[in-house]
């Protein structure tokens, strides 16, 4: 299974979401997801907060336009990042779908 989907929105991207980090930012793939490292505890939806900063800064996107499809209480999300193409996801994350 790809890490990513694209739909007429954007791209879905498949994330885990590595909480208590040192530092925030993409580690690259794991299995079928991008690994997101996060400092954040995963409490009080905190975590869920820095993880969409985080993606939006790596991808150079307003908050707004990253959205949660599944799992925001899971380590596993399915992430859109709206606007986007596959070509433009891959080229931030270096890796091919």
């Amino acid at each position: 299974m790809s890490y990513l989907t694209e739909t007429p929105d954007g791209v879905i991207l498949n994330v885990k979401a590595q909480p208590r980090s040192s530092k925030a930012g993409l580690d690259g793939l794991l299995g079928d997801a991008v690994k997101v490292k996060i400092r954040c505890a995963p409490v009080d939806g905190k975590a869920n907060k820095e993880l969409v900063e985080t993606l939006a800064d790596a991808f150079d996107l307003p908050k707004s336009r990253v959205v949660f499809k599944i799992g925001e209480t899971s380590k596993t999300k399915r992430i859109l990042l709206q606007g986007l193409t596959i070509r433009q996801v891959e080229s931030v994350v270096g890796v091919s779908a």
